[in-house]
């Protein structure tokens, strides 16, 4: 399996200049970066566009969760920006959901996926905001209704990969934060970890992997482990099989 494009390095830092040391440092081997509400918000849009004209794959993490308009809105600028992934919280609803896909529709390489559960939720968080559904639950009834609503894939905990790909077949994006490397351990936040190779044995059609590879002394060796892994246990990696998959990592 081609891991340069299914391993998203979230570039989760607070300048950009921390930001392309780790992109210089990984070089061909990572071909896909996630760049989230941090360095956003700290630096602007400005690595979007420059990643996107070197040929990297930007997962731009915006969460979205606004009126249709604004949603649609901002799924344009992140097209024109040259993003191949944006995030819109599932929750928001299918009208929301309906804006963002037809937006990101004038953009070929742009791929909508929808937020299930966040990572770091547990029962008891979703319990606490009037949600009586389980983390599973409510990941399964919020995937399908980002299918229903056309969107190309989903985020969920990497716990959930092979219950949403049976759910969703062959095609959909299920990109799965929250993994862990017991090679390089690092803290995190995510409530539901699990290692990268399971993640893309349950079904993932990518990892999005942050401070334990982007902090890592080695970060080249992490990418080396994940592949040893899988080859190891023999490759036995469930592979997304439609077109919309392949070119949402291009």
């Amino acid at each position: 399996m081609d891991l340069t494009r299914r391993v998203i390095v979230a570039l989760d830092f607070d300048t950009a200049e921390d930001a392309e040391a780790v992109v210089d440092r990984l070089g061909d081997a990572v071909q896909s970066y996630k760049i989230g509400l941090q360095l956003l918000t700290a630096t602007g849009p400005s690595l979007v566009t420059a990643l996107a004209a070197a040929g990297k794959g930007v997962f731009l993490d915006l969460k979205l969760f606004e009126i249709p308009t604004s949603v649609a809105a901002a799924v344009r600028a992140a097209g024109r920006r040259g993003a191949t992934m944006v995030t819109v919280h599932a929750s928001a609803g299918s009208s929301i959901l309906r804006a963002a896909v037809r937006a990101a529709a004038e953009f070929p390489r742009l791929r909508v996926v929808a937020l299930t559960v966040v990572t770091s939720l547990t029962d008891a968080d979703l319990a606490e905001v009037g949600v009586a559904a389980t983390t599973g639950e409510q990941t399964a009834r919020l995937a399908l209704l980002a299918r229903d609503a056309g969107c190309h894939g989903v985020v969920a905990a990497p716990h959930d990969a092979a219950t949403l790909r049976g759910l969703l077949g062959p095609d959909p994006l299920i990109v799965t934060p929250g993994v862990t490397l017991p090679v390089h351990p690092a803290a995190t936040d995510h409530a539901r970890p699990a290692h990268p190779a399971d993640a893309f044995r349950a079904g993932a059609s990518h990892v999005v992997i942050g401070r334990a590879l982007t902090r890592a002394p080695d970060p080249a060796a992490v990418l080396a482990a994940i592949a040893e892994e899988l080859r190891i246990s023999g490759g036995a990696v469930t592979r997304p099989a439609g077109r919309r998959t392949d070119s949402a990592s291009r």
